[in-house]
């Protein structure tokens, strides 16, 4: 299914044209029919002499209607673009020519209307002659030229005829399972309640299906479809699509809002673009400077910022990047135009290449410019791979979706950038994350070269740590987690592939490089041998931490502690390992015999001062051994 817009300077007879094709007067409004004069958007649809039934969207083509007219033709696929043969080209016959160039529509034809008005033959040779000239190295170059008279009827077969063979050289849409409908109108119908129209495209819509209403992020159900007032149960790209909705108000919605299904899109303030200034603008385009932002449906004031140039001259092509006043829904690889707000005029447009950019680019910088070359001409893989760089780790789909690249060419490239080792997937194989080669969506992917990244950083960190604390174990995993700056989900991976790939070594909760060992000088050494001799000659009377602080210093003293030489059961008791284990299995058996035990009896039962019985029983509390039961414990 294709669409045709019509483009051209007001009252050379777009509408009454449309009427005489199709039957169908576009003009639906009150007052266009009052000044005769189209006003908003206008739709119908033709059937063409190979079967199709193609919709054709109509536009106003007074200045002062510029904005309605952006809003129809973002999804056309031919331009029926019409020039009165009694006036032949003005100015707005030039405008609508240069937005149908900038936003790059491929096919089209030239309606010479009003054919019975020219002077004579010889005048009309010259006004076709006249419109050639003007379509020199546009997008309808080579359209043909057919003069017609919607009043007589004179040359509309043949004009039918031009705009079937220019819809068969139109290059068939994509499907890619993601549909997008950028909303032209919104109405309600008693009885139905809430109705949005619309060019849809990239996939299909059918009845029953939940959608979301972006930027607003409504959700909604379709209740039913049309087509050129035909119920269908399910809307294919490229056609003119008529949806009611339930769940969404008629005052929750406006043009511009764009329907697509949930979770898919997300709206976007910032973007990144290839801008090309129309060659007979008065001025060039200067840094920082407002310009209204046209793309789809949607408009919104924007501020240039040019990237490579100090300002875009006449006819220049830069990278831009543009920060939008309101949200607005667009993907990689839409096209946009610019206009100045006052003056009322177009300025040029461009194409998207980067609908989420990560961060306000730096002027002048070739590392940007590079990037912003690579999204627009780059081999998929080198696109998937650069979004990769731009923030990883990140689950398979969502470097599909920031890639901008159609599923199957992501999943294809994707596959190859596995195989040739140039992604990583973090997640070990089997953990159900790939299928095949191809990594499962919730898979966790990073770069090669961010992976050698990642891990240098780790390993130069865990280095300084070591030095830093050479008689420390590790480094607590948390730390690491904060440095890192990853969810905890990422990080659980990286850890386990670096553990995986023998580039660290995790004890509990600490990290460490494979090779730390903690080791002792001679004189450490002697005070530990000193510090234990006391712990054994008085194995239930330990010295406090104090004291042992005192005699081997702070980071021996939580050496001997992480090695499990010496354990802490409160914060100023400690006893060694052996006295420890022997302790426990004194009291649960104590306590098996008796039913339970008191602190009092723990003290006599070691020789012991209250303060020691205490402190091991409220640690055996805290670890769910014993459980106090009035003065005395119980075995859990």
């Amino acid at each position: 299914m294709h669409v045709i817009g019509t483009a051209g300077h007001v009252d050379h007879g777009k509408s009454t044209l449309v009427t005489a094709l199709t039957g169908i007067d576009p003009d639906r409004l009150k007052e266009e029919k009052e000044r005769e004069m189209t006003i908003d958007l206008g739709f119908a649809w033709l059937q063409l002499p190979g079967g199709e039934v193609a919709g054709i969207i109509d536009v106003p083509g007074h200045k002062d209607f510029i904005k309605n007219m952006l809003a129809g033709v973002g999804g056309i696929d031919a331009a029926l673009f019409v020039v009165a043969a009694d006036e032949g080209i003005m100015p707005q016959t030039r405008e609508h020519l240069a937005i149908l160039d900038l936003l790059g529509i491929e096919a089209g034809v030239v309606a010479v209307t009003k054919k019975d008005l020219a002077e004579d033959e010889e005048w009309l040779d010259l006004v076709m002659a006249e419109i050639e000239n003007e379509l020199q190295g546009t997008c309808l170059e080579n359209a043909p030229l057919v003069p017609v008279s919607a009043r007589t009827g004179e040359g509309l077969a043949e004009l039918i005829q031009a705009l079937d063979r220019a819809l068969s050289g139109v290059r068939a849409h994509r499907d890619i399972g993601h549909p997008r409908l950028a909303i032209d109108r919104v109405f309600t119908i008693s009885g139905f309640g809430t109705v949005v129209t619309g060019t849809l495209l990239d996939g299909q819509l059918r009845v029953g299906q939940e959608v979301e209403i972006l930027p607003k992020g409504l959700k909604a159900r379709i209740r039913g479809l049309q087509t050129h007032k035909k119920k269908i149960e399910v809307a294919l790209p490229s056609s003119r699509v008529a949806v009611n909705l339930t769940g969404v108000a008629v005052t929750d919605l406006a043009r511009g809002d764009v329907l697509s299904l949930p979770g898919w899109l997300s709206p976007t303030t910032l973007i990144d673009a290839r801008l090309r200034h129309l060659k007979d603008s008065p001025n060039p385009l200067k840094h920082n400077m407002v310009l209204d932002f046209f793309c789809g449906a949607a408009q919104t004031p924007a501020v240039l910022r040019i990237l490579d140039q100090e300002m875009l001259q006449p006819g220049a092509s830069g990278w831009v990047q543009l920060r939008l006043q309101d949200p607005v829904v667009v993907r990689k690889g839409d096209r946009f135009i610019v206009r100045l707000a006052s003056p009322s005029i177009t300025l040029g447009g461009g194409v998207v290449v980067d609908a989420h950019p990560r961060r306000r680019h730096r002027r002048f910088r070739p590392e940007v410019i590079r990037h912003l070359e690579t999204q627009a001409h780059g081999s998929p893989e080198e696109i998937l791979l650069q979004s990769l760089e731009s923030q990883q780790p990140c689950e398979a789909k969502e470097l599909v979706k920031r890639s901008g690249l159609a599923e199957a060419a992501a999943t294809e490239a994707l596959d190859a950038l596995v195989k040739q080792r140039e992604i990583i997937v973090l997640q070990e194989q089997g953990d159900d994350q790939t299928t095949g080669d191809v990594p499962a969506g919730s898979a966790l992917l990073i770069s090669a070269a961010g992976w050698r990244q990642l891990l240098n950083q780790v390993v130069v960190m865990l280095e300084g740590y070591h030095r830093q604390y050479p008689l420390r174990r590790g480094i607590p995993r948390e730390e690491v987690k904060s440095r890192l700056r990853l969810s905890a989900r990422m990080f659980n991976e990286v850890v386990a592939r670096a553990v995986r790939e023998g580039y660290l070594r995790e004890q509990g909760a600490l990290l460490s490089l494979p090779t730390h060992q903690v080791t002792f000088d001679a004189e450490a050494q002697r005070r530990i041998d000193a510090l234990l001799e006391i712990f054994r000659k008085q194995p239930y009377a330990t010295p406090s931490v104090q004291d042992s602080e005192k005699l081997v210093g702070p980071e021996v003293l939580n050496a001997l502690l992480e090695q499990g030489v010496l354990v802490r059961v409160q914060n100023d008791v400690l006893f060694l390992k052996e006295t420890y284990d022997e302790m426990v299995e004194r009291i649960v058996q104590a306590i098996r015999e008796r039913g339970s035990v008191t602190v009092a009896e723990v003290r006599d039962m070691f020789q012991a001062s209250r303060k020691y019985a205490l402190g091991i029983m409220e640690h055996l509390d805290e670890k769910k051994i014993t459980r106090r039961q009035g003065d005395a414990r119980v075995l859990r």
